[in-house]
């Protein structure tokens, strides 16, 4: 997911809002990651993915998918180059000197695309961030495709991830409550699920070839509204509504779109499917 949801917004008249982008990281970590888990099962058994694979991971966030490709036994590399506070939580579940644990051979996370001119060419590339959030993301991920492909064999299996159709996705209403705050006179555009050839365009565009595809079922769920305010937030997908209207208007209205989705016990459940794209290197 990426940091902002609308390039242009009018500005919160009142005194501007700090965002605390540690906390923000940690309850990415926390919260929010573990909602991807089943699609990075599927995809991991789906190609296999085991003690031969040497894996890129682009937008890696802190690091979840990466760990459960290395207790796979493969050999991953992460790249995060939006929130330098979530590769610290990778590197804190990664790397020996930051977690205290042992890392796996061939663990490396940077912040931005390594030259591995020198080192074996990946097996798997991943790019798990679902697109559809905000315009122009497609665009970004098919430059980053395309950069990444020298270091990759021929037939490397690139993956890429999209939402479901907004009928199959709870959240998708929640998350044009941060459109609409964010800029309340657009009357088209913002945030919408990725449409079904959305991925296909932008493997073409990176000179990839697609080579089949796959739905998964990812819920969010949530302990309470509490923690189902602060996990959708650090997403940064609300951050341009909280620069245009203010922290407490977001929390309120956030809070209020969420009320459909509580059950009686008090958690949050919010059924999503999101789509993946498994396309080739030439």
């Amino acid at each position: 997911m990426t940091p902002t949801l609308v390039r242009q917004h009018l500005p919160h008249a009142g005194p501007a809002t700090r965002v605390d982008v540690c906390a923000r990281a940690r309850d990415w970590s926390e919260i929010q990651e573990r909602m991807f888990v089943p699609l990075y099962e599927t995809v991991y058994e789906r190609l296999e993915v085991g003690s031969g694979t040497r894996l890129l991971g682009l937008g890696c966030g802190s690091g979840l998918a990466l760990l459960m490709a290395a207790s796979r036994g493969a050999a991953v590399t992460g790249v995060e180059a939006s929130s330098p506070e979530r590769l610290s939580l990778a590197r804190e579940r990664l790397l020996p000197e930051a977690g205290g644990t042992r890392a796996r051979a061939g663990t490396r996370l940077m912040a931005s695309l390594p030259g591995d001119a020198d080192r074996p060419a990946y097996t798997l590339v991943t790019a798990f961030e679902p697109i559809g959030c905000l315009a122009g993301d497609s665009e970004e991920l098919g430059e980053t495709l395309s950069a990444t492909a020298p270091p990759a064999e021929r037939g490397t299996p690139v993956v890429l991830v999209g939402w479901g159709p907004p009928e199959r996705c709870a959240t998708s209403a929640v998350l044009r409550v941060a459109t609409r705050l964010a800029d309340p006179l657009r009357v088209t555009g913002g945030w919408r699920p990725s449409l079904r050839d959305d991925l296909e365009e932008v493997a073409r565009r990176a000179g990839l070839r697609p080579d089949g595809s796959g739905r998964v079922a990812c819920p969010f769920g949530y302990a309470d509204l509490g923690s189902a305010v602060r996990g959708l937030l650090s997403t940064g997908l609300f951050d341009a509504a909280i620069t245009a209207t203010g922290q407490e208007q977001v929390d309120k209205e956030l809070t209020e779109a969420l009320h459909p989705h509580q059950r009686r016990d008090g958690t949050i459940w919010m059924p999503n499917v999101f789509r993946y794209l498994i396309a080739l290197t030439a």
